[in-house]
């Protein structure tokens, strides 16, 4: 998905023209997600990935990490072999963010204490971060120091924000997705939905949910009551409205650009985010 912002977004801005640059910004792109991807099941102790056994699964965290490492050094490494470093500029400001944003996410657990204003930091550092650079590579691909490349760097960044927010809400889904369901909880992540409820919900029933998510994230009963709590109360539904908010903002950010195929593509693509089932 990643790779196709870049070329969709290069040939908008473009009027169909794309240069082999935009090719290296897709490829470096796709090797810096892989990495993140990688170091994110070691990270989150997670076996799964897409559906199958992830890397540190099948070989460990030591093999994962140094499999990372290396996709990440492949991909900067093509970009300074190609002096593209305007394009490495915006990738490693897209990685440290996403780094920041962890780091954020795992201080705010210990205390369960995000608000919504901060999740929203979370996932625009962890998450939409990298599709922002996406959008904004692939302009400055081919229309390098142009108002382009800040214009497609927030719409990436607002479909971002719909991505992650549906990402949280498949963790209260029944199908299975490539994750198991609650692995959230169970991680001690305050996603939207869970945060609207806490917000909203009486001191006797905060208390009960705290206590599930410290002490009990492990039973999966608790876990199970927890999130069927969450989808009673309204979580579901607030997350829902605030995943469609982003993705309005994302859709009128193209309505200045001419119509093309690749301004429709565009389009089907920020709705494929919110209506994706895995």
């Amino acid at each position: 998905m990643r790779p196709m912002f870049v070329f969709l977004v290069a040939k908008m801005v473009s009027n169909g023209e794309i240069s082999e640059r935009t090719y290296r910004g897709a490829s470096v792109i796709e090797l810096i997600h892989t990495a993140t991807l990688v170091h994110d099941d070691v990270v989150d102790d997670s076996n799964r990935r897409r559906g199958f056994f992830s890397v540190n699964a099948l070989w460990k965290n030591k093999i994962a990490v140094l499999i990372g490492d290396f996709l990440l050094s492949k991909g900067l490494l093509l970009s300074i072999d190609n002096n593209d470093f305007d394009l490495l500029k915006i990738i490693s400001i897209a990685v440290r963010e996403m780094s920041e944003g962890e780091l954020l996410q795992i201080e705010k657990a210990r205390r369960l204490d995000i608000t919504e204003d901060v999740y929203y930091e979370i996932i625009r550092q962890k998450t939409a971060t990298l599709i922002a650079a996406c959008c904004s590579l692939g302009a400055a691909s081919v229309k390098p120091e142009s108002q382009h490349v800040e214009d497609m760097r927030k719409f990436g960044e607002l479909i971002g924000m719909a991505f992650q927010i549906k990402d949280d809400l498949f963790d209260y889904g029944d199908t299975q997705i490539g994750k198991p369901t609650g692995i959230d909880i169970k991680e001690q992540k305050m996603t939207l939905p869970l945060i609207h409820v806490l917000n909203h919900a009486s001191k006797k029933d905060k208390n009960w949910l705290i206590n599930s998510i410290k002490n009990h994230n492990k039973d999966k009963k608790r876990v199970k009551e927890v999130i069927a709590f969450v989808k009673t109360n309204g979580g579901l539904d607030y997350a829902i409205s605030k995943m469609k908010q982003f993705q309005e903002e994302a859709l009128n950010m193209l309505k200045s650009y001419p119509k093309s195929d690749y301004k429709d593509s565009l389009e089907l693509m920020v709705n494929y985010v919110i209506d994706r089932k895995k």
